[in-house]
């Protein structure tokens, strides 16, 4: 059974996911968690480089590859995160294999909650994804989709965006990102990706918190902090107050309480509000 964003299904411990090379090749990625410390990756794809692709998009999402170990030192006693990281070592940024997946995520998540959001994403994708087209006689593929393309969303008509629960700003945000990365005027790839978030935070409609959503769920940017989230203003608010549970804090507050963790501080929010 797919999950509630339409795109990751989890049958028996196993996770599955269809994912498309940058040739638009069809890769069909499972992964599943064998013991504590080893997790098995294994794909399906018309060719060996695309197969090799995908499961590279998936041990990304997962950050099985990620050396976390000075962070741990440095922050194991923190009076904040400290507990967190002694208890769950292993706790993840909640990554999408592809940097495109995290700006269309972050767009659709935008002021609502996670299941509202998670329902659109879901039509999103069975109104204009894309579906598994490899091998028949792989069975286990068979239903997985995939994100419509940015050229696909770029042009689709705001209407069909709003028919999937967008609101009517947000489809037009989303079309017209979307748009710039088609046309290639933001590379979601690049090394320095700070000129594509300049591009971005210029459609009307597109904030910081979106940018800083998809820097770190979808470029692995620890360094990325999201301040305005609801759950971090709430955690700043009860501190600062002294716990009083109805308090909330400015998005520089939670700056502030965060700027001690400098390049690891998107990663502490994760351990601190399991953002």
């Amino acid at each position: 059974m797919l999950g509630m964003d339409g795109v990751t299904r989890r049958r028996k411990g196993v996770i599955e996911r269809l994912l498309h090379d940058e040739g638009g090749e069809p890769v069909a990625v499972r992964v599943a968690q064998t013991a504590p410390d080893s997790v098995v990756f294994g794909a399906r794809a018309r060719s060996r480089v695309s197969a090799e692709h995908g499961i590279m998009r998936m041990r990304f999402a997962l950050g099985v590859d990620d050396d976390l170990r000075e962070f741990h030192k440095r922050f194991k006693d923190d009076p904040l995160i400290g507990r967190s990281l002694r208890g769950r070592a292993w706790l993840r940024v909640g990554r999408r294999p592809e940097p495109f997946e995290a700006l269309v995520w972050a767009v659709c998540e935008q002021l609502i909650e996670y299941e509202r959001a998670a329902a659109i994403q879901s039509r999103l994708v069975t109104h204009l994804g894309r579906r598994w087209t490899g091998a028949e006689t792989e069975a286990w593929a068979s239903g997985l989709r995939d994100l419509p393309t940015a050229a696909t969303l770029g042009t689709a008509a705001p209407a069909v965006l709003e028919s999937c629960d967008l609101a009517g700003v947000r489809a037009i945000a989303l079309r017209r990102a979307a748009r710039e990365v088609a046309a290639g005027r933001v590379d979601l790839r690049d090394a320095e990706p700070e000129r594509g978030w300049r591009r971005l935070r210029a459609i009307p409609g597109i904030g910081a918190w979106t940018v800083e959503m998809l820097a770190l769920r979808g470029q692995g940017r620890y360094d990325q902090l999201p301040a305005s989230d609801l759950g971090l203003l709430k955690l700043a608010g009860r501190i600062l107050s002294g716990g009083d549970q109805r308090a909330r804090a400015s998005e520089k507050d939670v700056r502030e309480l965060f700027a001690p963790y400098g390049e690891w501080a998107g990663l502490a929010a994760v351990h601190a509000a399991g953002l």
